[in-house]
C-alpha cells in the first residue's frame, strides 16, 4: 500500500484559463492530519474540491483513493434548512452507500447514528429539524455524517470557522479519534494556533506550494510571510494557463 493518501502530479486547477492552483506536486501522508494554510485568494477551498472530485476539469494528475471512500465537507453546507429533514436522517445519510436510496434503517444502523450523534454532542437531538438547529449545531450533525461515511480520507473546508469554542473543542476532539483508525484527515484552516495543536502537517499554499512538510518544521513565519508575499506579487493579467496542456 502507497504512504501517500494523494499523490500530485503538475496538478493545475483554473478558472477562465487563470489558475487557482498553479502547477502542483507532492503528497499527503497517508493517516496523518494534515492542514492547508495561506492567504485569501490562495487556492486552499479549489486544492480541496479537487481532491474531493468537484474540479475533474483539472490539469496534471491526481492520484487517490477512489471518490466512494473520500468524504467532502465543503466550507458552506448546501442544505436546504426550510426542507422538513431530521437531525437524526441528516446524520443517517452518512450512511447512503450502505443503504441505496429506498431501504430503511436497520436496528444496528439506527444505534449507529446514535452513537454518531452521542459522539458528536448531540444526544436527544435526534428528532429535531435541521431549520431549527443553531449554526454549531447543524456542523455537529454534519460531523455526525462524516463518522458514519467511514471514508478512508477526510476532507474538511474550514470546518470550525464561526463556530463557537465549545463546539470548535468538541469537533477538534475527533481528530485524534480518526487518526487512531488510520484515516487521513485534510483540512483547509486558518486559526495557526490549531494546527499548531491538532495537526501533524501543513501545505503552505499561494496558489503554488511555498512549503510542505511536518508542522514544527513548516509552520514558520518565513514560510506564511514568503506565502503573503507570493499572493500578492501574483499578476492577474499573465498569461492565460490551460490546465489541459499539463494532463
Amino acid at each position: 500500500m502507497s504512504a501517500a493518501a494523494f499523490a500530485l502530479h503538475d496538478l493545475t486547477v483554473s478558472y477562465r484559463g487563470h489558475p487557482a492552483v498553479h502547477h502542483l506536486s507532492g503528497e499527503f501522508r497517508r493517516g496523518a492530519l494534515t492542514a492547508i494554510v495561506g492567504p485569501n485568494g490562495a487556492g486552499k477551498s479549489t486544492l480541496l474540491a479537487a481532491l474531493g472530485g468537484q474540479r475533474p476539469d483539472h490539469g496534471g494528475r491526481i492520484e487517490g483513493p477512489a471518490p466512494q471512500r473520500v468524504a467532502y465537507l465543503p466550507q458552506a453546507a448546501e442544505l436546504d434548512r426550510s426542507f422538513p429533514l431530521t437531525v437524526h436522517e441528516l446524520a443517517a445519510m452518512g450512511l447512503w452507500r450502505a443503504l441505496g436510496w429506498w431501504r430503511g434503517l436497520s436496528t444496528d444502523q439506527r444505534r449507529r447514528v446514535d452513537d454518531a450523534l452521542a459522539a458528536v454532542g448531540l444526544s436527544g437531538f435526534g428528532g429535531r429539524l435541521i431549520g431549527e438547529l443553531s449554526a454549531g449545531q447543524l456542523q455537529r450533525a454534519l460531523f455526525a455524517r462524516l463518522l458514519l461515511q467511514d471514508a478512508e480520507v477526510i476532507l474538511l473546508d474550514e470546518p470550525f470557522n464561526a463556530l463557537d469554542a465549545g463546539t470548535t473543542a468538541d469537533l477538534l476532539a475527533l481528530l485524534p479519534r480518526w487518526r487512531s483508525e488510520g484515516r487521513t484527515v485534510i483540512a483547509v484552516l486558518h486559526d495557526l494556533t490549531q494546527v499548531h495543536a491538532h495537526f501533524d502537517e501543513v501545505l503552505v499554499l499561494a496558489r503554488e506550494r511555498v512549503a510542505w512538510g511536518p508542522t514544527a518544521e513548516v509552520l514558520r513565519a518565513e514560510s506564511m510571510f514568503r506565502a503573503r508575499q507570493q499572493a500578492e506579487a501574483w499578476d492577474a493579467q499573465a498569461p492565460w494557463c490551460d490546465a489541459r496542456s499539463a494532463a
